[in-house]
């Protein structure tokens, strides 16, 4: 069977600037967070790689781009380094080199025909804002970033016209401040909710300057909002996947798009003494200035239960106050990285977007599978086989065109990642590149079957779904 896409229908591939620069021509005092953290604890990146080699993409983008034009790629999406992109945070001092290098990439993008998306901010807050302000905690960070926003509009909004304010603004609190597996292992509820606001706050100052600046072309947000499915129909686990729901999606989701917080919300933080600074000033900056569209990050579904066991009264509150972790007896499961495979989650996170949040125009900003040691798969000539991903992709992008014909304002899939990339932790540990990077070869690149099997489906627009595709 085959399936039409849609004409002007996105076909590109996902990464960011930490996961792909490498540390060459980083200036003293121009770590990341993600940068402290490696620095402080090595020992957790799988096999010691981290940010500090990454790809080389600093050194090697052209030859990256031409690899993204080979394969015709119809965009692109990375970041900019917040942490590089100055010598002086405070007072907005741009550092020059790292500059002309994000435009250089701009201009290799769109010479090639790749349309380049730029996210101002995934996870690479820098280490003096942590350091000094304790990271997204202060209001000051916000204007500084909002600040960071208007220079980099003002470089680049002439040549970009897909703008992001955050990657998955809720993972590094989440990691630090509840789950405290991150460093620096701190567990704080209240940050993390104060994290949480200031970087909606951020989204609606950038989204401000942008508009009121006149740019052609649209800022949204890239967010991570994970498809909850209750375990049963009983009210309790109903009740468990609500609450899930509310701590971790909506959280986000109601006041980029709807321009407020649900109210249950507030009644949740109060019950639990969970106190944030905010002003209905910024409530007013949030409500005036929703996002423009959304990337969203597909990966698997999230499957709760109530909680069979009472909270500790001692310990500080967490959501898991509210459900339990279920595992679906005889799901599908991507071994290597422990995560479900439920292709559905396409459909049905494209029909709540349409029905609660007014059909938002959205694309989805990755989706993808990360092997370990796929050069199990590589054949005489060294191209891996990874009909794994090529299946991975076909049933969720399958999923995700039922769902643009029943109405969905989905416009495009993104696969994660146009390389190999080090990943939090994991390093290069699953792969999940169209391009292969040999580690043990000077990080030479080559395409794998994916890359081969993408570059078919961008030409011809068809999709060839078997009659048992999984769904």
């Amino acid at each position: 069977m085959l399936k039409n896409i849609p004409e002007g229908f996105i076909l590109g591939a996902s990464s960011s600037a930490w996961q792909t620069e490498g540390w060459k021509g980083k200036k003293e005092g121009q770590d990341s967070y993600l940068d402290m953290w490696y620095k402080e604890e090595p020992f957790v990146w799988h096999e010691g790689y981290g940010p500090a080699g990454a790809t080389s993409f600093y050194d090697r983008y052209n030859e990256d781009v031409a690899l993204m034009k080979e394969i015709g790629l119809t965009h692109y999406r990375t970041s900019i380094n917040w942490a590089r992109f100055f010598t002086d945070y405070e007072n907005s001092v741009v550092d020059e080199d790292y500059a002309q290098h994000i435009s250089d990439v701009v201009d290799a993008l769109l010479d090639a025909g790749v349309e380049p998306m730029l996210c101002l901010e995934h996870y690479e807050v820098p280490a003096y804002l942590m350091e000094k302000y304790d990271g997204w905690s202060s209001k000051h960070v916000v204007e500084l970033y909002a600040k960071y926003a208007e220079i980099a509009f003002e470089r680049y909004a002439d040549r970009v016209k897909n703008w992001f304010t955050f990657n998955e603004p809720v993972v590094i609190q989440t990691r630090i401040y509840l789950d405290s597996i991150r460093y620096p292992h701190e567990q704080d509820t209240s940050k993390w909710m104060q994290w949480n606001f200031n970087k909606v706050i951020a989204t609606a100052r950038a989204v401000q300057i942008f508009h009121e600046k006149g740019y052609n072309g649209q800022i949204g947000a890239i967010l991570n909002p994970e498809v909850t499915y209750a375990r049963s129909s009983s009210p309790a686990d109903q009740k468990a996947a609500r609450m899930y729901d509310l701590l971790y999606n909506r959280i986000f989701l109601d006041p980029l798009v709807k321009g407020e917080y649900p109210d249950e919300l507030f009644d949740v933080l109060t019950k639990h003494a969970i106190p944030f600074e905010y002003s209905e000033e910024e409530l007013l900056i949030i409500k005036e200035n929703t996002v423009d569209y959304l990337g969203i990050n597909l990966y698997f579904p999230k499957r709760v239960r109530s909680p069979r066991y009472e909270w500790n009264k001692e310990t500080p509150f967490h959501p898991e106050y509210y459900y339990e972790e279920f595992s679906l007896p005889g799901r599908r499961m991507n071994t290597s990285r422990g995560w479900e495979i439920y292709p559905q989650i396409m459909y049905d996170m494209a029909m709540r977007l349409k029905s609660e949040y007014g059909n938002i125009p959205w694309f989805v900003a990755e989706s993808g599978m990360g092997i370990e040691q796929e050069e199990r798969f590589a054949d005489s000539k060294g191209t891996i086989q990874d009909d794994y991903r090529i299946a991975y992709i076909t049933e969720h992008l399958n999923s995700l065109l039922d769902a643009v014909k029943d109405g969905a304002n989905c416009n495009g899939y993104m696969l994660w990642a146009f390389t190999d990339c080090v990943s939090p932790m994991n390093a290069f540990k699953n792969r999940y590149g169209l391009v292969r990077i040999d580690l043990e070869d000077d990080k030479k690149r080559s395409l794998k079957q994916s890359a081969y099997w993408y570059r078919d489906l961008i030409q011809s627009k068809r999709l060839e779904v078997a009659e048992h595709t999984y769904k």
